[in-house]
């Protein structure tokens, strides 16, 4: 897309593009951030993270606005906590989800209320809960925990290459009824078909007042292609994959090379 006026809202994914794996904010990048602030330039997050795994760093960055969480599912105010809106999966997705998971022996979560539910604790709920940084609810089974309950996304976790081939396996079952992205190699997201980072970005942005030909977004990964197709100025970071290289008007170095702090430079304090 073309821009057509200053940059005035800018939209950072976090995992993989804001923070590497040791989860800290590079001073570049912060400072970046903090000069585009200083401009008057409103700045969000967008990731597939609970807004309880995200909430710290929105206000280590001074973000104090919507924020878009789960993929677009949920959309939280960084500064109250409130809720600003919800979409759920749909019960009866949720329901073939779990099952499908359920007889591939593969391991499934569910969301509700800001907290994350399993009904096992096991090497996959770890990998997921280190990275969150959250604490799971334990249920002796999320078949019946959320046989009618709505689920904000349902995310299931394997090692990569599984994980490739679960994503096929649940369009191929589910097909327009839901939206299957992945934020990580070893996660696979099932969500409402009606939300996306795209979707979120033009959210935030309506609350802003702010258009869409004003935005910035920068992303690293699959569940990234929409919110950088929605923005004005899409970037990628250099470690994406090459579903996102392709879609990105840019891109920029990788988390260990400041590739966010390059890209608000470049983009928006030039």
């Amino acid at each position: 897309m073309m821009v057509s006026t200053r940059i005035r809202l800018v939209a950072l994914d976090l995992d993989g593009t804001l923070v590497g794996d040791d989860l800290t904010v590079r001073p570049r990048v912060r400072d970046a951030i903090a000069a585009a602030q200083a401009r008057g330039v409103a700045v969000t997050i967008v990731t597939g993270r609970m807004f309880a795994a995200t909430r710290s760093f929105a206000q280590a960055l001074a973000v104090i606005g919507p924020i878009v969480c789960y993929q677009g599912a949920a959309i939280f105010e960084a500064a109250t906590g409130a809720e600003l809106r919800e979409t759920p999966v749909h019960p009866g997705v949720t329901r073939d989800v779990l099952n499908w998971a359920h007889e591939h022996g593969v391991h499934a979560q569910c969301y509700a209320g800001d907290a994350l539910y399993v009904d096992e604790i096991n090497r996959f709920s770890k990998r997921y809960t280190d990275l969150a940084k959250v604490e799971p609810v334990v249920v002796p089974s999320l078949r019946v925990a959320f046989a009618e309950r709505p689920s904000i996304k349902v995310v299931l976790v394997d090692d990569p290459e599984p994980s490739s081939q679960h994503l096929v396996a649940l369009q191929a079952l589910l097909g327009a009824r839901a939206y299957i992205t992945r934020s990580h190699v070893d996660f696979v997201e099932v969500l409402d078909p009606a939300v996306n980072k795209g979707e979120a970005l033009g959210f935030v942005a309506a609350r802003y007042g702010v258009g869409l030909d004003a935005t910035l977004a920068v992303g690293d990964a699959w569940n990234d292609v929409p919110l950088l197709d929605a923005a004005a100025v899409g970037v990628a970071m250099g470690s994406g994959p090459p579903e996102l290289l392709d879609r990105a008007d840019h891109v920029v170095g990788d988390v260990e090379h400041d590739g966010v702090a390059e890209a608000i430079e470049r983009y928006v304090l030039a």
